[in-house]
């Protein structure tokens, strides 16, 4: 479980404030009615304790998403996820030298994860990124990766 909460702490470094202005604007609602943000995973339960523990009622959690949630009458499923993770395992393959370290490996992570979120439009999405799509206000030019970087930088304290 530490891992999971560690990358959900990740999340909500970076997004609380957004989250908490949506659950603000729902939270007069019955909780059935309330449209929150919404994570969505499989079964693995370590996810389900994180997300009560960081986000406890202020966002929902789809879990235990199958594969083929369409056909199962789901509005979500994590098909996207998956085949994000395949292109990774994919580029992994390729690399020839390997990532000569744990932190090799984290830094390139991370920086395709930014990039795939932030950055890269999606066709699925109609051309635009998962951050747009969830409405993560960052204000970012048309160089996304390089404001994202200087955004980085004046806004994040190490």
């Amino acid at each position: 479980m530490p891992k999971c909460v560690e990358f959900l702490s990740q999340i909500k470094k970076t997004c609380y404030g957004q989250i908490l202005e949506k659950y603000k604007q729902e939270k007069h609602k019955r909780i059935k009615e309330r449209k929150l943000i919404t994570f969505v995973c499989d079964g693995f339960v370590n996810y389900k304790t994180s997300v009560n523990k960081l986000f406890y009622r202020v966002t929902k959690l789809c879990f235990g998403v199958p594969i083929k949630a369409k056909l199962a009458g789901l509005e979500y499923n994590n098909n996207h996820i998956e085949r994000y993770n395949g292109k990774i395992k994919d580029r992994i393959k390729v690399m020839r030298g390997g990532f000569g370290s744990f932190e090799g490996a984290e830094a390139f992570l991370n920086m395709r994860r930014v990039i795939h979120n932030f950055v890269n439009p999606n066709q699925g999405l109609k051309g635009k990124t998962p951050a747009e799509v969830a409405e993560i206000k960052l204000p970012l030019r048309r160089n996304k990766l390089k404001s994202l970087i200087t955004y980085v930088r004046r806004n994040i304290k190490r």
